[in-house]
């Protein structure tokens, strides 16, 4: 018997099989590679042409800028996350300009906060300048005034000096006065630079944490990335990374709304914040993914802790306030990696995503332990 395929499957079957999910007959050359996703980076100059003119065809897309940086970035392996997601949207409601518009704002989102902290160093650089002047020139004149004030005193002891020395000392009474004055000036100028100070520590503090969940945000958890690794090593303590991501989050959206979203969003960020502590830090990674970092545990302890929380919250029955409708179970799955079994703390990273992704194909609602590289 000859088996038939519907003409609606050819384009997912396509995207599958430029994903490196499925392989194309008669070509080897795009044959998936066991355990999940192949590099992309391995398409030749026509095959990636040919995949990203054909999803733009096959999904109605209109032919602009921002549609073919947004295939671009998928299908040449520069975003591999961006690859899985159009991967689940294929085969789950089919890719749209919306959604496409939507995934392009939080990206947008995320590059406007680089901007911001961009410009936030720039203005801490020369605040540091300027207060350094500030205080070295404020020092230099209150030096000066002091050895000043002691010639005046000198020439005023003085007796029988004749009109010569009284002109001196007038016009050294002058000279102090003006210099007391610029030291006064130099030392406002030395306090607004301190307060300008705090006020820009204030400012970093703010854009460090994700205003929904009070947690800090991604940037703020890469830098604290760097210093836990470096600490880590030169102590020899383990060091463990882990992804965690709301299973099915569309679906509460779709169904209660983006507020009561948040409200999901805020009762994950508890859960996991309740199991944090000086060696375990928690942080929003951005929509419903959460990143967790464990100073001295094994991917093995850390997974058995994040399995607590992950079985806490999956016993737990929310309800949305203003409808009093139930959200049914709500659960996370998790991706946990050795920061010091990888390349480095970027490619740790990539591996616990990559956990995390196993971890929803096997099922959702479980935590995946990531393999040394």
């Amino acid at each position: 018997m000859t088996s038939t395929t519907s003409p609606s499957a050819e384009p997912v079957g396509r995207l599958l099989g430029w994903l490196g999910l499925r392989s194309r007959d008669g070509d080897p050359t795009v044959a998936a590679e066991p355990g999940g996703i192949r590099d992309l980076a391995r398409l030749t100059r026509r095959d990636l042409v040919d995949a990203i003119g054909t999803f733009i065809i096959d999904n109605g897309l209109e032919v602009t800028p921002a549609n073919l940086l947004f295939a671009h970035s998928a299908f040449s392996g520069n975003n591999p996350r961006l690859a899985r997601q159009i991967t689940a949207r294929t085969g789950n409601g089919g890719v749209t300009q919306t959604w496409i518009d939507e995934l392009t704002d939080e990206v947008a989102d995320s590059s406007a906060q680089a901007e911001l902290e961009r410009l936030m160093a720039r203005l801490e650089t020369n605040l540091d300048a300027f207060q350094a002047q500030s205080k070295s020139a404020h020092k230099e004149a209150a030096d000066y005034g002091s050895e000043l004030e002691q010639h005046v005193t000198d020439l005023e002891q003085l007796q029988k000096t004749g009109q010569i020395v009284s002109n001196l000392a007038d016009l050294a009474k002058t000279m102090l006065e003006r210099t007391r004055k610029a030291e006064d000036e130099m030392r406002k100028s030395e306090e607004e630079a301190k307060s300008l100070r705090r006020s820009l520590e204030r400012a970093k503090r703010d854009a460090e944490i994700d205003y929904l969940t009070g947690l800090p945000n991604r940037r703020a958890f890469e830098e604290l990335l760097e210093a836990q690794y470096r600490e880590a090593q030169m102590a020899m303590e383990p060091l463990s990374v882990a992804f965690c991501d709301i299973d099915n989050f569309k679906l509460i959206n779709d169904a209660h709304g983006h507020e009561a979203g948040d409200r999901v969003l805020k009762a994950i960020a508890d859960t996991l914040s309740q199991i944090s502590d000086d060696q375990c830090h928690v942080a929003r990674h951005g929509g419903e993914e959460f990143v967790m970092l464990f100073r001295g545990r094994t991917p093995a302890a850390a997974a058995e802790r994040l399995d607590q929380a992950r079985e806490h919250l999956a016993a737990r029955r929310l309800i949305n306030r203003k409808t009093d409708e139930p959200f049914g179970q709500i659960t996370f799955s998790g991706g946990v990696a050795d920061v010091f079994g990888h390349g480095d703390a970027r490619a740790a990273l990539k591996a616990a995503d990559d956990a995390l992704y196993l971890a929803k194909q096997n099922g959702r609602n479980r935590i995946e332990i990531a393999g040394a590289a």
